[in-house]
């Protein structure tokens, strides 16, 4: 079975910038419940709709005070959990004008391979200067997800 999610959230001031369970080096951060990881929050949402688990503000509503600064691979092991099957495969690109997410990217495969136990790539793009993405304003991030049957 096969899901997609995607993600957005705008910079902030006084908060860490968190992609894929790694921290970037960025003045600022992602506005958000959690910690705003918009790549781990696209990988839940593809996970959940491959599995027809819903999706992740379902699972970990936003006016739940336990989900407060959390970490996103934290509630990625913990949707992963609800599901029937194995993650098999995971694909996902983080859309942003900055920071460069290059130096990254290995890391962050990585951490969600070890959280999924499934083959992940994670690409990064930018919108050309397009939009809020383009004006530097956030991040946003699509991901497919491949769950099979046990």
């Amino acid at each position: 079975m096969i899901g997609i999610g995607y993600d957005s959230h705008r910079f902030v001031d006084g908060r860490r910038l968190v992609l894929g369970g790694v921290e970037v080096d960025h003045p600022q951060g992602l506005a958000g419940h959690s910690d705003a990881d918009v790549l781990t929050h696209a990988v839940i949402d593809a996970i959940l709709g491959a599995a027809g688990g819903g999706d992740i503000g379902t699972l970990f509503p936003p006016e739940d005070e336990e989900w407060r600064d959390a970490s996103s691979i934290d509630l990625l092991l913990t949707a992963i959990g609800t599901i029937a099957g194995r993650v098999v495969n995971v694909d996902a690109t983080v859309i942003c004008e900055r920071p460069r997410l290059g130096p990254y990217k290995a890391q962050m495969e990585q951490l969600l391979g070890e959280a999924t136990a499934a083959r992940v790539t994670v690409k990064a793009t930018t919108n050309e200067g397009m939009g809020w993405i383009g004006r530097g304003e956030g991040v946003a991030c699509i991901a497919v997800a491949q769950v099979e049957d046990d």
